[in-house]
């Protein structure tokens, strides 16, 4: 704690959380909280005691970085202090503003009274790490709201605001004021009179659940977070945690709610998603670029393009109050770009998403243009045209030519070079790569691209942009499809092998689909059109002729075979239907592919898929981290988790690799990369990878 904890408001001694960022309940807060709890207790002058944080957090909860250490279980432990807190003699109230979640909330439910502003928000998020609470919120929270809303806030993770349970026993007081404090310290002087009247305390541990169907309701619970959690052990935990509330008296419940947590502190699963936690919160840090970089204003932005990509990318902007000016060559392009941005957004309306008000709050912040002379008082212009090095030198040189001094240029640009695009212009410092992902206003992640020349502010700048549009930045140095589509084309790679030796499309997606992948390899090309990889490919083996090997997937391409979008392509596709379906003809192609290179095709395992192809992305990510392309592993995993569908509960390629062992990954590699006829440069472990391994360590 930063500042003295401890101060006296009349008979009242009022404890201040100050812990930045969050108010977490680390050894060190812990430790003075009790001296002051003590404190008050010994103190003859003290009636009652307010415990209060400040306007943005309550607490935030435990400290995650805690989590596995020794420090976690150091006393006084979290369940320690809220023991203190509500066996004290003297009545405690929490006042509540700002955040108040996970351990916060629970220190809070320990208390005698709870005084919470209108707007504070209250949650129990453990279940987002794998976890369940672990310091009695599966215990007493259900004693305040009830079984049901108790069960959906913890299976939800999410914040509720206090007003919306102002009507339940879990505050005595929800008020509007600015100052919750004062209301606080009258509840704790009400609660001093009963005492002295009554002798007693409420305690919350001393409620009952008010569940009067109780079983048929835990029973409906289990049954469908059985069916909705597949891979994570947490959610069905948390219920049965949640059930001991209702089932068994109060310290037996503590004593199944420890056991639940513990057991659920070991699993891979808790294990990778604190890791995600923690690389979230790292990705936006830069090393080199301090965080007190001054920004450049974004007040009204251009885009390039009024296409799938640039009317998703003018959404975003829109949806964040900022104006957009967006440019299309040709009127029927235009307008059919408009059409859909306003279409998308009365269906959000439909849907009940958004308001009329809003769709039109919305649309009145766009501007159509077909004259670039519109972008000249842009302070962000992102280009979404074709990805053609040749189209984006007329776009940049034009934007050179038309743009005010300071500008930011940025490309959305998914493998092309950026210190060439960058070189277009006299203002290569201004220049940055913006890559969003399909479709742009739904998809979390954002790939930042810093060329040779950008400056320090446009690169803060942008991260600063990334969290207004509520994406989840990560930045990527230049290369050749930069993080994700670099590590995508060896997954593709690997897939493609996999069916050249003897896989079906719909065996290696079935496997890494049940590995967790949203989607395989083979239907997400489909979805997302496989000219797209025909035309890199195709620019690949221009620039590289040494390095092309031939594709199934060009041989689809060669028979008009481009995915959904054709009707045809890894599989067939119905007629207004996305349903994937096996087609004869695919067989029949990969088995004049095969013949035509000599191959006799073999049995390969559902093992043997997932060992290939996310060993794939694991060698080419330590490649990439040992570049400097990514600042760091988990920047990788940020990548892959947020923009291509691996899942969450394995942490991402760089952390499962790490869960299995950096030393039987590269076993592995060096066995694949033995084989006759597979490209060697291709397998053998990454100097990185290797390095680590021999050492022992991991990537994380």
């Amino acid at each position: 704690m930063q500042s003295e904890p401890y101060a006296l408001n009349g008979r009242v001694a009022v404890i201040t959380l100050d812990n930045p960022p969050v108010n977490g309940l680390g050894l060190a807060v812990r430790q003075n909280v009790v001296r002051a709890l003590d404190a008050a207790a010994a103190d003859p002058a003290v009636a009652a005691v307010v415990i209060t944080g400040n306007d943005r957090f309550f607490s935030g909860g435990a400290d995650v970085r805690e989590f596995g250490t020794p420090l976690s279980t150091q006393e006084p432990t979290l369940h320690t202090l809220i023991a203190t807190v509500e066996r004290l003699p003297k009545p405690v109230v929490a006042a509540i503003r700002g955040v108040c979640m996970g351990g916060g909330l629970e220190l809070a439910l320990g208390c005698h009274g709870r005084v919470a502003r209108a707007d504070a928000t209250v949650a129990l998020p453990e279940v987002k790490l794998g976890l369940l609470p672990g310091a009695g919120g599966t215990q007493r929270l259900p004693r305040v709201v009830g079984l049901e809303t108790a069960i959906n806030m913890i299976l939800s993770g999410a914040q509720v605001p206090a007003a919306k349970l102002a009507h339940t026993a879990l505050f005595d007081a929800v008020v509007d004021a600015d100052d919750v404090l004062s209301a606080a310290l009258a509840r704790a002087e009400q609660l001093a009179v009963q005492l002295a009247e009554q002798g007693t305390l409420p305690r919350v541990r001393d409620r009952a659940v008010d569940a009067p169907l109780a079983e048929p309701f835990l029973q409906f619970v289990r049954q469908n977070v059985a069916a909705a959690s597949k891979g994570y052990p947490a959610p069905l935990a948390c219920v049965e945690a949640v059930a001991a509330s209702v089932n068994s008296p109060f310290d037996e419940g503590l004593r199944r709610e420890r056991e639940g947590f513990l057991a659920l502190m070991q699993t891979p699963e808790s294990r990778a998603l604190r890791h995600v936690f923690a690389a979230e919160r790292a990705a936006p840090k830069i090393p080199d670029v301090p965080a007190d970089t001054p920004l450049r204003p974004v007040g009204l932005v251009g885009v390039i393009g009024a296409g799938t990509m640039g009317g998703g990318i003018a959404m975003n902007f829109l949806n964040a109050g900022i104006p957009v000016v967006i440019l299309e060559r040709q009127p029927e392009a235009l307008e059919r770009g408009v059409t859909t941005i306003r279409r998308n957004y009365e269906n959000s309306q439909k849907k009940g998403k958004l308001t009329v008000a809003q769709v039109h709050e919305r649309m009145a912040l766009l501007k159509p243009t077909l004259s670039y002379g519109d972008l000249a008082q842009a302070d962000l212009v992102i280009e979404a045209v074709y990805e053609d090095i040749g189209v984006k030198e007329e776009v940049f040189r034009t934007l050179d030519e038309v743009c005010r001094p300071g500008a930011i240029l940025a490309s959305n640009t998914s493998t092309l070079d950026l210190n060439r695009i960058a070189a277009f212009t006299r203002r290569p410092q201004d220049v940055i790569g913006l890559h969003f992902f399909s479709p742009a206003n739904v998809m979390r992640l954002l790939e930042v691209v810093r060329g040779e020349h950008t400056a320090k502010d446009v690169l803060a700048t942008a991260m600063q942009l990334a969290r207004t549009l509520r994406k989840i930045a990560v930045v990527s140095g230049v290369c050749d499809g930069f993080i994700g589509n670099r590590m995508i084309h060896r997954y593709g790679a690997a897939a493609n092998d996999l069916i050249v030796q003897g896989a079906s499309p719909q065996q290696v997606d079935r496997a890494l689909e049940r590995f967790g992948m949203a989607m395989g390899p083979f239907r997400m090309g489909d979805l997302a059109g496989l000219d797209i990889g025909w035309a890199i490919r195709k620019r690949r083996a221009a620039e590289h002729p040494d390095d092309a090997r031939p594709s199934v997937a060009d041989a689809l391409c060669e028979a008009g075979r481009f995915g959904q979008k054709t009707g045809a392509g890894w599989y067939r596709y119905e007629a207004g239907q996305r349903n994937a379906v096996p087609d004869p003809d695919v067989d029949a192609l990969i088995a004049r592919f095969r013949a035509e290179h000599g191959i006799t095709p073999r049995r390969i395992s559902d093992e043997e898929i997932i060992e290939r192809c996310i060993y794939a992305l694991v060698n080419e990510g330590a490649r990439l981290a040992e570049e400097g392309i990514a600042q760091r592993a988990s920047d990788i995993d940020i990548v892959y988790l947020n923009g291509y569908g691996f899942p969450a509960y394995r942490g991402g390629p760089m952390r499962y690799a790490d869960e299995v062992g950096l030393v039987n990954v590269v076993r592995a590699l060096n066995r694949i990369a033995a084989e006759p006829g597979v490209d060697r440069t291709f397998w053998t472990p990454a100097p990185l990878l290797a390095r680590l391994a021999a050492e022992g360590r991991s990537f994380n």
